[in-house]
């Protein structure tokens, strides 16, 4: 006899008065889907904050523990609960899930873009292209001496081609959206070792989704010239962003006096739209919205105190709403309980190891070259090495695809978690507050870069 009989804890949730004797309130129905999205987002918000409590303790980020709180609600573990998933998360409910947590990762982009001087970026990107490039070859070829162990362990039912491609990219990924987390929860946005990690974080970003453009076009037999496609229509429309669209919005600014009077309802509504129009095109194209979206944020005017006011208005519904869904949903597709043997254990140590010491060689190395001290340049060496869901959207291609099984997928996972959790205790004992160098931002007439840290750089991720 189950020691969880079928449904026992969500007999609470039985109503006499919901219609008819016994209904079920948390039933889920397309017709009325809302009652069980805000019980959803009431557990994860919860599960979220309780971990992190615990977690924030050993210098953990959030993410971390909202990653964990996901795989903890899935089948790894209270997924075990007879009726839990079912009751809870079934798998109807993940597409409105899935478009919420969506929605707040670009409001969350668009807050990061506000918080960075398109200037900076520019400048920086001599010393951050090379720096990526590299990163991501000698990445995507580790990736691949692995990946020859692991598909004659597990004989995924592809062609090897293909299942070479998927674990090289997963371990060229950056996490752009853990990175910015980190770099926002560790107030290293205003500094040149996070202004450099962030614009290098970008450029591997967008090398790895063209790669991955070029993979799935491989596995559905298209033309590979689509990713060429993709990345050529991409810098072009960041092109046109950076000067004509942007140089727009700093006259239509002074035009309505938003940058001496504060920023109008009117000008407001404009830079949403712009910012929205920026992730739809990318979204269309197959770069991700995400990137539309921090480009829509990196636009907006700077001059007077717009950036300021709408970063404030808009970080705590983002941070204590949104986000924990959306990293929380990726936890929810893993189960670890398929690592079961010594082999996949091995094997998942030695992936976590592989990757963490080729790609903070590679950084480190690169960016020593550039220029940067021994300690700035291991800083960003740690901080390129963070993953998460960036990392788990390719997985979960390669896993509806067919080219990676349920137990590779969630070695995978283990290795993003563990990666993840490890970067911050690291990069804040190695770069401490005494020893970083904050970074120049260009036109920025709203006080000291100081004023801006304690402004802008809370955004309380820690």
């Amino acid at each position: 006899m189950s020691m969880f009989p079928d449904a026992w804890i969500f007999r609470i949730w039985k109503s006499e008065t919901a219609g008819q004797a016994g209904v079920d309130t948390t039933a889920f129905t397309t017709s009325d889907p809302l009652r069980l999205w805000i019980i959803q987002m009431c557990i994860i918000i919860m599960m979220g904050q309780f971990l992190s409590l615990g977690l924030g303790k050993i210098r953990q980020p959030k993410v971390v523990a909202e990653i964990l709180g996901g795989i903890l609600l899935g089948p790894t573990a209270m997924g075990q609960i007879p009726g839990f998933t079912k009751h809870f998360f079934p798998a109807q409910s993940f597409q409105y899930l899935s478009l919420t947590a969506n929605i707040g990762v670009c409001l969350f982009f668009f807050t990061v873009g506000l918080q960075i001087d398109a200037n900076v970026i520019t400048r920086n990107a001599r010393s951050s292209l090379p720096i990526a490039f590299s990163t991501t070859a000698l990445s995507f070829g580790l990736g691949a001496a692995i990946s020859v162990p692991l598909y004659h362990n597990f004989v995924p039912p592809v062609e090897f081609t293909y299942f070479m491609l998927f674990t090289g990219l997963s371990f060229s990924i950056t996490s752009f959206a853990v990175l910015c987390r980190i770099l926002t929860a560790l107030r290293l946005l205003d500094t040149t070792v996070g202004v450099v990690a962030l614009s290098t974080g970008m450029y591997n970003d967008i090398v790895c989704w063209s790669l991955l453009a070029l993979s799935v076009a491989l596995v559905n037999k298209t033309s590979g010239i689509t990713a060429l496609w993709i990345l050529l229509a991409f810098v072009a429309f960041t092109v046109f962003l950076m000067w004509p669209v942007r140089i727009a919005l700093m006259r239509f600014a002074k035009f309505t006096r938003s940058s001496e009077n504060g920023s109008t309802i009117f000008f407001m509504t404009i830079n949403v739209i712009v910012f929205w129009a920026c992730a739809f095109f990318t979204d269309i194209v197959g770069i991700s919205a995400i990137f539309g979206a921090f480009l829509g944020g990196v636009i907006v005017p700077r001059k007077g105190t717009f950036a300021i006011s709408l970063t404030k208005k808009l970080e705590d519904v983002v941070t204590i709403v949104f986000l924990p869904l959306y990293f929380t949903l990726s936890g929810l597709n893993a189960d670890l309980r398929l690592l079961n043997n010594g082999t996949t254990w091995g094997l998942a140590i030695a992936i976590i190891c592989l990757h963490f010491a080729g790609k903070f060689s590679t950084c480190t190395i690169s960016t020593r070259v550039s220029g940067m001290s021994w300690r700035e340049s291991s800083t960003v060496g740690l901080l390129m090495c963070c993953k998460g869901p960036v990392e788990l959207i390719i997985l979960n291609i390669g896993l509806s695809t067919g080219i990676l099984t349920r137990r590779v997928f969630s070695m995978f996972v283990l290795e993003a978690l563990v990666l993840t959790s490890i970067i911050t205790p690291l990069v804040s004992v190695l770069y401490n507050p005494e020893r970083r160098v904050r970074a120049l931002f260009e036109g920025v007439s709203h006080g000291s870069i100081e004023d801006k840290d304690e402004d802008i750089g809370d955004c309380r991720l820690a």
